[in-house]
């Protein structure tokens, strides 16, 4: 059984009977006291974050996950269809499993699937950047020059999202997919 010295940020773990992603932490020795290690374990099931305190040196269940490389394919309706670029295989998965970032999978996207557990799917990791062109774009406002002028546009995946006002349509834009934040316009 592995330790609280193992710990990794993005590591899984299962704890209290449910799987937790380690985002952050951090080893914290309070004077006299017992040193303690503080996490920060983001839910993988509810997305939720908590914050928990444990002694150094306790076990912690570390859970084993493989990541097979698949490449999006398509969305129909609500689920999404992936294909092993090895065996050929295709499976769907539903947006709740994808997790973040769902909405900006584009047609022949290479992703991670991971699995844990005697192939139990856990979710997918999507690239961090997507580069998606605007089919849809609104006005921007004109005369408000106090502050950055801003205006929703359409991607070609669906996604709406908030961007400066100088972006047209047929523009190539880079995304972050794990926020869903404009980046910057792509030639």
């Amino acid at each position: 059984m592995a330790t609280t010295s193992d710990l990794r940020t993005n590591l899984i773990i299962r704890w209290n009977g449910q799987l937790h992603r380690v985002t952050e932490f951090h080893h914290h020795a309070p004077g006299n006291w017992r040193a303690m290690v503080i996490l920060k374990l983001k839910n993988i099931q509810s997305g939720k974050t908590i914050e928990e305190r444990v002694r150094a040196g306790e076990d912690i269940d570390i859970v084993r996950v493989d990541k097979h490389n698949m490449q999006f394919l398509y969305r129909e309706g609500d689920s999404y269809a992936f294909m092993d670029n090895e065996s050929f295989e295709q499976i769907e998965l539903t947006a709740e499993v994808i997790g973040e970032g769902a909405e900006f999978l584009k047609d022949g996207a290479e992703c991670e699937i991971l699995y844990y557990d005697e192939n139990r799917i856990l979710g997918v990791e999507i690239p961090i950047f997507a580069e998606l062109r605007v089919t849809e774009s609104s006005m921007a406002l004109r005369g408000d020059t106090a502050t950055n002028v801003n205006k929703i546009v359409t991607l070609e995946t669906g996604a709406r999202i908030t961007v400066p006002g100088f972006i047209n349509e047929g523009d190539m834009l880079r995304i972050d997919t794990r926020s869903g934040t404009y980046m910057e316009r792509v030639k």
